[in-house]
Formats: structure tokens, C-alpha cells, sequence
């Protein structure tokens, strides 16, 4: 879809995938790869799981947005500066925005508090999402999050105690977890958890359709798939690499045709 738009507005426009497991590299690598990426002259980089956190110390500044987030997933190369930004905010947030209306925001559960789940968790925030309730594995990582969301948006964030209750508490579950993307199947809670009455969001969009979607629709919940994200924050992402905005329709068609 980079590669399209960017051929449709007459510009020279290459968009190459760097992905560390097929060219087995180590995750260690990373700054040696943001490095070669700049030396060869790379106007700047998307950045995905599992880097979103960790590329912020090879960076020279970050953008506000970023900076709040503590999250990066597009980096600018600039006068000799390694601009971080986040796009993924914005974009869960548009997408949200665009398919949900109407849904519940008096309690939300959400699901992975990771460099996704930060961006993740200020959109819900800003969409008005008066209780949120992280999950995560790491637990900490957890409470950290809410800590730092707490600070900024007043105490409307907690990590509960039993991931049941907040099950039966919330309107709407979000997942931000890696799993139910290709590399990591199945499900990211026991799917007896999930009722009609509640909405679910995914934000992964490599399957279009995961098992947490199809067990959502097959309860007949309200879903909103990871793919209005993906093309929102390309949207961002490739008016910050060339400087001009380009045609959300038109990306979003080239996204369904054919990826990023």
C-alpha cells in the first residue's frame, strides 16, 4: 500500500520488509539495523513487535506523541536525527471511531500492556474509556503501565486482581497481545471468558481473521478487526516519511488488494 500510493502521487517510493526471522537475525540486532537502514539513505522505518519499546534507546529524540506513549513504531530519519513517533494511537483510535459508535466505554478490559498496548491504552483513554483494566503475563509491565496512565489521565486505570472478574465487569475487551497473529496462534484468554453482550477489538491484522474474531462472531459479539488500524497508522506513517498526505481510500484499497 506504501508502494502504491506513493507510485500514484508520482514519487519514487520503495517500501522493503526487514523482518529479523527471515533473515535470522537476532533481536540484539536492531540497532545495527536502524543504523545500515539510515547509512543507506532510508528516510525512515516502521517498527512492530517485538521492538516498539526497545528501538527508543537508539533514537535521538521523540515526537510528543512517543514521548507519552513510551512507545515507537515509526522512526524519521532527518538532518542527521532519529525522530521516534507513534502512529498506532491515532490510528486504533480512528479506527474505533469510524466502526464502534455506540459501543460501551464504562469498562473496558484490555489485554497485553506491551509498546502495542500503551499506544492501545491512551487511545482508549482519550476515546473516553472511564475503567480500563490491563492484563498482561508480566505483571509488572502491567502495573507499570497504569502507573504512567494514571499519571496523565487521573485513576481510571487498574491491573485486577482476577482476570474472570474483570471479564464479567467489562462491555468491551481489547487484545494487544501478539497472540492470534500467524506466529503465534490461538486464543489470548479461555474463550469461555467472552460473552454476547461484550464488544472485541483486535489490533493484530496479519491474519485479517483470528480466532479471537471468529470465536467473537461466532457469539455473535460486535468486532472490530486489527485492519483500520493497520492502514490508519500507515496513513500517518507515510505523511511523515515523504511530507505529503496521502489518500486514505486509496491505501485502504491497496491494504485489502495487497498488504503493506
Amino acid at each position: 500500500m506504501h508502494e502504491r500510493e506513493g507510485a500514484r502521487l508520482g514519487l519514487d517510493y520503495a517500501y522493503r520488509l526487514v523482518d529479523f526471522d527471515q533473515l535470522g537475525l537476532d533481536d540484539a540486532a536492531l540497532g545495527a539495523v536502524i543504523a545500515a537502514a539510515e547509512d543507506h539513505g532510508f528516510s525512515g522505518l516502521n517498527v512492530t513487535h517485538p521492538f516498539k519499546q526497545s528501538v527508543v534507546p537508539f533514537l535521538t529524540e521523540l515526537a510528543p506523541d512517543a514521548a507519552a506513549i513510551g512507545a515507537v513504531n515509526t522512526v524519521v530519519f532527518k538532518d542527521g536525527r532519529r525522530i521516534g513517533h507513534n502512529t498506532d494511537s491515532w490510528g486504533f483510535a480512528e479506527s474505533f471511531r469510524e466502526s464502534m459508535t455506540g459501543c460501551g466505554l464504562d469498562h473496558v478490559l484490555q489485554l497485553g500492556a506491551g509498546g502495542a498496548g500503551a499506544a492501545v491504552a491512551h487511545a482508549l483513554l482519550d476515546l473516553g474509556v472511564a475503567h480500563l483494566a490491563l492484563v498482561d503475563t508480566a505483571i509488572s509491565r502491567a502495573e507499570q503501565l497504569a502507573e504512567s496512565l494514571n499519571e496523565r489521565f487521573g485513576r481510571r486505570v487498574a491491573v485486577p486482581a482476577s482476570t474472570d472478574i474483570a471479564f464479567a465487569l467489562s462491555s468491551g475487551v481489547v487484545n494487544a497481545t501478539p497472540v492470534g497473529m500467524a506466529k503465534y496462534p490461538g486464543l489470548p484468554f479461555a474463550p469461555g471468558l467472552l460473552s454476547p453482550r461484550h464488544w472485541v477489538a483486535e489490533i493484530i491484522y496479519f491474519p485479517a481473521e483470528t480466532a479471537l474474531l471468529r470465536l467473537a462472531r461466532d457469539h455473535g459479539c460486535r468486532t472490530l478487526s486489527g485492519l483500520g488500524m493497520a492502514v490508519n497508522q500507515a496513513v500517518r506513517a507515510f505523511e511523515l516519511f515523504t511530507g505529503i498526505k496521502p489518500d486514505k481510500a486509496a491505501m485502504t484499497r491497496y491494504f485489502a488488494e495487497g498488504g503493506p
